[in-house]
Order: C-alpha cells, then structure tokens, then sequence
C-alpha cells in the first residue's frame, strides 16, 4: 500500500470552535482523493489522539464570472473532515491559530 501525504487544514470559524469546546468534534479541509480511514490514521498519527468517527462534508463551489468576457465558471469544490475525539482528548494546535 502507498503511503501519501495528508492535508490537514484547520478550519478558523465561529461555528468549528464552539465544536472544539462543547462536543469535541474539529473540522479539518482535507484533499478529495482521501478516505475516511486515511483521514483517521493521519489524525491520530499527527496529533497523538484517539479518533472515535470520521465525517465528510462536500461545501460546493461557487459560481464567479468573468467580466471581460462574459463567462461564468465554478470554483472547485471542498472537502470538510469532522473530526471527533475520545472523550479527554484534545487538539491544543488547532484552538491557538487564530
């Protein structure tokens, strides 16, 4: 099996902090070719935690157009990781970024 590089992207929001804090749940973008075990295994491989389940969210891109000539194009779509942790666990990083 080929080991690929994960990226993991903390999402910086109102909404994915107060799921930090009150169900430890952290949202993460990750890349579209990537699987919920893969996802978990990065995880637990880069912030030393016990991940209990795995979610993904598809936020659609949107429509921009182009004014010079007139085209409408779609920005490409992103995938979000929810992301929660066993109870205690938690992820000091991802609460000091903003």
């Amino acid at each position: 099996m080929e080991s690929k590089e994960i990226v993991l992207k903390p999402v910086v929001s109102e909404k994915s902090y107060s799921l930090a804090n009150e169900s430890n749940k952290y949202v993460f973008f990750v890349d579209s070719g990537v699987n919920k075990i893969e996802i978990k295994n990065a995880v637990e491989k880069k912030y030393k935690v016990k991940v209990l389940s795995v979610n993904i969210v598809i936020k659609p891109g949107k429509m921009v157009r182009d004014w010079k000539s007139n085209k409408s194009s779609r920005k490409s779509d992103k995938r979000k990781a929810i992301v929660t942790l066993k109870k205690g666990d938690k992820i000091d990083e991802f609460l000091n970024i903003a």
